[in-house]
């Protein structure tokens, strides 16, 4: 069996993670997250592509480039989580398994930030778990794509 392959999506200023907000965000970087979503993918056997970009029709072509080649999506849009209809559009495109991350807890934030675009068209939605967040949805994908005995997700 091929492995499946998870992209993991990052929006703006998450390159920043580590310095910006810390009492919101942690004081982990983009490096540690994507340190850990590899050894996580690895465990489980699962492939994973990485990226993060400031530059929405950036996030937005990759999504389209997904089609066909990721089996599933972890998303954390940051800001445009809020306000971006163009994101929510493309992540049907590829037609695949999406679980939205946030490193902090957004329903405890300010009202604006309640709102997600994204969450309605997201198979789980994980908030304030910190980066664990990631693993989480990495773990949740790879019940759904992998099979396995006993595996209630592909029965």
């Amino acid at each position: 069996m091929i492995a499946p392959t998870v992209l993991v999506l990052n929006g703006p200023n998450l390159d920043m993670l580590g310095t910006r907000q810390p009492e919101y965000y942690g004081h982990q970087t983009l490096d540690d997250v994507r340190a850990l979503c590899e050894r996580v993918a690895a465990s489980l056997d699962v492939e994973l592509d990485f990226f993060q970009s400031n530059h929405e029709g950036a996030v937005l072509e990759r999504i389209h480039r997904a089609r066909g080649s990721a089996d599933a999506i972890v998303i954390n849009a940051g800001g445009w989580t809020h306000t971006s209809v163009a994101l929510r559009d493309a992540l049907v495109v590829p037609e695949i398994p999406i679980v939205e991350v946030h490193i902090s807890n957004i329903h405890a934030r300010e009202e604006f930030r309640h709102q997600s675009f994204i969450s309605p068209i997201a198979q789980a939605v994980i908030a304030g778990a910190g980066i664990t967040g990631y693993k989480f949805a990495i773990e949740h994908l790879a019940a759904v794509l992998v099979p396995s005995e006993g595996n209630a997700a592909r029965s």
